[in-house]
């Protein structure tokens, strides 16, 4: 037999932000333990609004079955005396199974004899279960800070009103928070304030929503305002710009969404409308609405959480109180404009970047001299570059940023346009910090690559200069981020740089302030970034590995990625497994040589058949690989390579390498070297034997 299980808690309005992550964890865990008990179920819903958390167990066994269990005793040889009567070790174990000794078994458990007691566990009955279970779940939830309230001692992360446990029609009765288990919960806090009395588990989330004006649904919620927005926007003329983290934390605002448009006056529009939208968005939580140019329309979506008989008052009130946020911005803006970017800049000399790297005014004038070099290497204007660094930090003394952080870089962007910088440096400005994020897109100008590659490059040195190299857990200048960025600029942009050459020119920008002997180490987390992408790229790690062992490779993240994707499409054919084999035993046998083997094969010293035609082939592939190597078309050259299979297993059958002759020996080692050589010019392939 089975029932649905419904359990609600209560509460005060919960943190917004944490609403989805408090639901998925207090379901998780409490499905986790019906799941350990044994319990069979159907279907799992949760449920997350404000003002409640809930969790509705579909067609729940109403009790465990019974399970045959074996317990093991104390050995034989003391379960009874001399005589072959139970002793007390024997008498206490069947008695603590409520069973006689008479009713043991006996097996031999490879240690000796030992007693066994065979039972039948009764399963016990849900109803028993849910309460521990439940209060469980709710102990182990992530609250960073929980609460007292009134004269109360429990805690939870807000004040606790009512509890709701039905199984079926039935009340599961138990305390929790010092609240006694029911069947009352409660509707919108204006809307539908009285007591709504449930006879089933199975009708929560359709009488909320009829009686008690409630979608308690996280997922229902959201899909309603997403849709309700979408619709505003359009009816306002044009796109409503939907935040995902926005409206996570609006459908955990609201319990019964309705959207309305709001507008404010055309002359904010003069204000960079990422500062408009970030006051929208962080102070207001409204959706803003945008032409079809992308461009910031005088509109707003706010998004009530109530159906209001007079929705013109709640307009009003929402526009009256988004102006002020509008005008602080305007504010801060027409301040900003009297100052150039430069002047700007004056104030970063005072700014600590970091104790022993100095100012932030230091940090521009090493990121202006390292973007000049790059962009001299990437065809960009090494003038620009040098500028756009210098000043790619000034709007951080601007009142702007100040005020919204997420500015920086935009607003640098808006106050180089306004005072007539070249367009690059503008660009250049807003394109330093990208990538922000896995995924996010890259700078697209040659100036802001230049000084996006010179700032994270500047960081990394430095931090790893002066020995706070990240952590498992730490890495507060984001170290990780900035060098995947790297990689990425460069290997998705298709630049020719050579990693290794701008960390040492960042090094000697910062001189005695760093220890000059850790760009290793830095170069050495840059590798580790590699495996990370391109293991999150689904590569297999021994590719990557094998391009990792080629250290010039490592040296130019360009490079890396053609010999990457070569060996991964190399390894996909048959003969790579038996190539990969031969390299393995070649590089164990040169590993032990007490001295290098001659340079060059001598063609007199070579006897068989099969070391000739090695010998042949291995010399034509030398030249057929080396345009393709200039090239930097390593897939075409083990292409080549794979064609050497068959006369590599002929040689290994039929000719003794380490032969009896020294001069033979050698020669064929010289032979071996150059092989190995081969495959090396793009990776070590030994590393893909499975």
């Amino acid at each position: 037999m089975s029932r649905d299980l419904l359990i609600e808690l209560g509460t005060e309005e919960l943190p917004p932000k944490a609403l989805p992550t408090l639901s998925a964890a207090l379901t998780e865990e409490f499905v986790r333990q019906l799941d350990e008990a044994g319990l069979q179920h159907g279907e799992v819903e949760r449920f997350a609004a404000p003002r409640r958390l809930a969790v509705l167990v579909r067609d729940l066994d109403e009790k465990q079955a019974d399970r045959d269990i074996e317990r093991q005793g104390p050995a034989v040889q003391a379960a009874f005396d001399a005589d072959g009567n139970p002793t007390k070790a024997a008498q206490g174990f069947a008695a603590s199974l409520g069973l006689t000794v008479d009713q043991l078994d006996r097996q031999d458990t490879g240690k000796g004899e030992r007693l066994i007691a065979r039972i039948t566990e009764e399963g016990k009955a849900t109803i028993e279960l849910v309460p521990a279970f439940f209060a469980q779940a709710i102990q182990k939830l992530p609250i960073p800070k929980r609460m007292r309230w009134g004269s109360r001692k429990v805690q939870f992360v807000r004040p606790a009103h009512w509890l709701v446990a039905l199984f079926g029609e039935e009340v599961v009765p138990f305390e929790l928070l010092d609240l006694q288990s029911g069947r009352t919960s409660y509707g919108h806090r204006f809307h539908a304030p009285s007591a709504i009395e449930l006879s089933l588990a199975g009708e929560y989330a359709g009488r909320l929503e009829q009686e008690g004006h409630v979608i308690a649904d996280f997922d229902r919620r959201k899909a309603m305002i997403e849709e309700q927005a979408t619709a505003a926007g359009k009816q306002a003329g044009g796109t409503a710009q939907i935040n995902a983290d926005l409206l996570d934390e609006v459908t955990a605002l609201v319990e019964w969404p309705v959207a309305l448009t709001g507008g404010f006056d055309q002359d904010f529009l003069r204000v960079p409308q990422e500062a408009l939208i970030s006051a929208m968005e962080e102070h207001q939580k409204y959706f803003s609405v945008l032409d079809a140019d992308g461009k910031l329309m005088p509109k707003f979506i706010t998004i009530s959480n109530i159906q209001s008989k007079d929705p013109a008052q709640v307009i009003a009130g929402n526009e009256k109180v988004i102006r002020p946020r509008l005008a602080d911005a305007a504010f801060f803006y027409d301040n900003d404009c009297k100052k150039t970017l430069a002047q700007h800049a004056e104030g970063l000399a005072q700014v600590v970047f970091q104790q022993q790297l100095g100012t932030v005014a230091d940090k521009c004038q090493r990121i202006g001299r390292l973007a000049s070099v790059i962009a001299n290497h990437i065809g960009g204007d090494s003038a620009q570059a040098r500028l756009a660094g210098e000043l790619s930090k000034a709007d951080l003394n601007s009142e702007m940023v100040y005020e919204f952080d997420t500015m920086q870089g935009i607003m640098g962007y808006y106050l180089a346009r306004r005072e007539g910088q070249p367009e690059e440096v503008a660009e250049a400005l807003y394109e330093q910090y990208l990538p922000r994020f896995a995924g996010d897109k890259l700078p697209q100008s040659k100036t802001g690559m230049a000084v996006s590659l010179a700032d994270k490059i500047d960081t990394l040195v430095g931090i790893f200069g002066i020995g706070q190299k990240p952590s498992g857990t730490k890495d507060p200048y984001a170290l990780r981020r900035a060098t995947l960025g790297v990689l990425r600029i460069i290997i998705e942009n298709q630049l020719e740089l050579d990693l290794r050459d701008l960390l040492d020119q960042a090094a000697a920008q910062l001189g005695e302030r760093i220890d000059a002997s850790q760009v290793d180490e830095a170069f050495d987390f840059i590798k580790g970034r590699y495996r990370a992408m391109y293991q999150e790229q689904g590569i297999a790690t021994p590719v990557i590995l094998s391009v990792l062992a080629i250290e010039d490779a490592c040296r130019k993240p360009l490079d890396f990625d053609r010999r990457v994707k070569a060996v991964a499409a190399f390894q996909q054919r048959e003969e790579a497994q038996a190539l990969a084999a031969a390299n393995k035993r070649v590089s164990n046998i040169l590993a032990k040589l007490e001295q290098a083997p001659p340079e060059e094969i001598d063609g007199a010293l070579l006897e068989d058949e099969a070391e000739q035609e090695l010998t042949n082939l291995v010399v034509a592939a030398y030249e057929q690989s080396e345009p393709l190597l200039e090239q930097g078309d390593y897939q075409a050259v083990l292409e080549l390579l794979a064609e050497l299979r068959a006369p590599v297993d002929a040689f290994f059958e039929s000719v003794m390498v380490m032969a009896e002759d020294p001069a033979v020996r050698d020669n064929r080692l010289a032979l071996l070297s150059f092989l190995r050589d081969l495959f090396l010019n793009v990776a070590d392939i030994s590393l893909l034997q499975e």
